[in-house]
């Protein structure tokens, strides 16, 4: 008999990992080729790991809620026949890895490094192995890695006390550094007959909430969870600043409503206000391209030369998701149009792929959509910047001519720009939104189809 070593697939571009959510197969359960195996999750998105041999599944290396990288091995299949072309490949593939990480331990073993290094090496090679603890991941909403689960262990942490430790680490995680931090502060309180304290890096204590026997207690989803801890660590990383300009769209509400019929019925495709509002931005971005950028390590901008454009969608069970259109500046408008309702309609049925939703440069939200006059949104990490989209209104106005001011009733909008406050200043934040504004007042109403 064989071995069929599955492996997390590369999911994306930038997907590193993802988590396993669900178990399709149980240890002994035959597998037939292509059949899923287990479920897993990456930022907002789910798929399925199919097999791509017949077995039976002998091995889950990873358990519910445990998370893997690409490239790990998840699973081992039991397969007949004694030649394995599957393991051999696997050996052969993993033999330079192996040299390096080799190579890197001497390294690391040097007496020139220092020994919290090491030590870190080694435990990071031993987490793997790490197979029980007291702190079950099916005991509370939080992921922990094995190594905190076997440090609360030895130490006697509860699921509860461990629950209050805030965590440094990607998406709010308690770390190894967080446990060590906890267990400095505390030492004094552990072992005694005194009820420690909620800790967290502020040091703000978190009273409970008191429930009545007529409240409901609803449970977020695990998207919602994600989302929450996703804004949590955002407002933490960026110094958040907003400049609002007011537009009138009046000239381009009247040149969409003249076109629009047309537009549908020669390209097949709904004109809507948001592929507008994307080009719009796109102009902005090629004016001010540092706001097309990320912040790396506090210290690194990296300024992207692909342009791309994530727009939030809302899903019918009120969470939100951000599709990413591609390369956003190499289409015209028929083709941001196709993008985005296409994307649109995907993602509320929940087929979205993993590597549409990865990469983008910069966010739009459309806020009016919802009769908003405008919002603060937060930025998506590891972005500096983010638009918000007010409903267009009619609106008084006093409109300058030749022969003297009146007023009249226009058409405008908000728009709210919320920029990363570390590299981008105040004129800049400013400039930029107001570049969408005069892309969108200045709108070419000669265009028809």
């Amino acid at each position: 008999m064989g071995k069929y070593l599955l492996k997390l697939p590369k999911m994306g571009e930038s997907v590193a990992e993802a988590t396993l959510s669900t178990w399709l197969k149980d240890v002994g359960d035959p597998i037939a080729i292509d059949d899923s195996v287990v479920e897993v999750a990456t930022d907002k998105v789910d798929s399925d790991i199919p097999s791509e041999v017949a077995g039976v599944l002998l091995e889950k290396k990873f358990e519910v809620n445990e998370i893997a990288k690409v490239g790990d091995v998840i699973a081992v299949i039991e397969v007949e026949g004694n030649d394995d072309p599957s393991e051999e490949s696997l050996e052969s593939s993993e033999s330079e890895e192996f040299i390096i990480y080799e190579s890197s331990l001497e390294a690391e073993s040097s007496p020139q490094k220092d020994p919290v290094t090491i030590i870190e090496a080694e435990l990071s090679s031993i987490q793997e192995t790490i197979q029980t603890s007291t702190i079950s991941s099916n005991e509370s909403s939080r992921f922990y890695s094995p190594l905190v689960r076997n440090i609360a262990k030895a130490e006697g942490i509860s699921i509860e006390e461990l629950d209050i430790i805030q965590g440094s680490g990607d998406m709010g995680r308690v770390t190894k550094n967080d446990m060590l931090i906890y267990l400095k502060n505390f030492t004094s309180v552990k072992g005694t007959n005194q009820k420690q304290q909620p800790y967290s890096s502020n040091q703000t204590d978190i009273q409970p909430t008191v429930v009545s026997g007529q409240d409901q207690i609803i449970e977020m989803t695990r998207m919602g969870k994600m989302i929450s801890d996703h804004m949590v660590m955002s407002r933490k990383i960026s110094a958040h600043v907003q400049s609002f300009v007011e537009v009138d769209v009046t000239d381009l509400w009247e040149w969409r409503e003249r076109v629009r019929k047309r537009f549908q019925e020669r390209e097949q495709q709904k004109l809507t206000f948001t592929p507008i509002f994307i080009s719009a931005v796109v102009k902005a971005l090629k004016k001010y391209p540092l706001l097309n950028s990320s912040v790396e390590e506090n210290s690194k901008i990296i300024q992207k030369k692909a342009i791309n454009i994530g727009m939030a969608t809302a899903l019918g069970d009120g969470n939100l998701i951000v599709p990413v259109i591609k390369n956003t500046d190499h289409l015209n408008l028929v083709g941001l149009a196709r993008a985005v309702n296409e994307l649109s309609a995907r993602a509320r049925e929940n087929k979205l792929q993993p590597d549409e939703i990865q990469d983008g440069t910069y966010t739009v939200t459309n806020v009016g959509n919802f009769g908003s006059i405008t919002g603060i949104p937060i930025i998506n990490q590891p972005q500096v910047g983010i638009l918000a989209i007010g409903v267009i209104r009619k609106m008084p106005a006093v409109i300058e001519t030749i022969n003297g001011d009146f007023i009249g009733i226009r058409r405008k909008m908000m728009l709210c720009h919320s920029y990363d406050h570390r590299i981008i200043n105040g004129a800049m934040g400013g400039q930029f939104v107001k570049a969408i504004s005069d892309a969108l007042e200045q709108w070419d109403t000669s265009i028809d189809f």
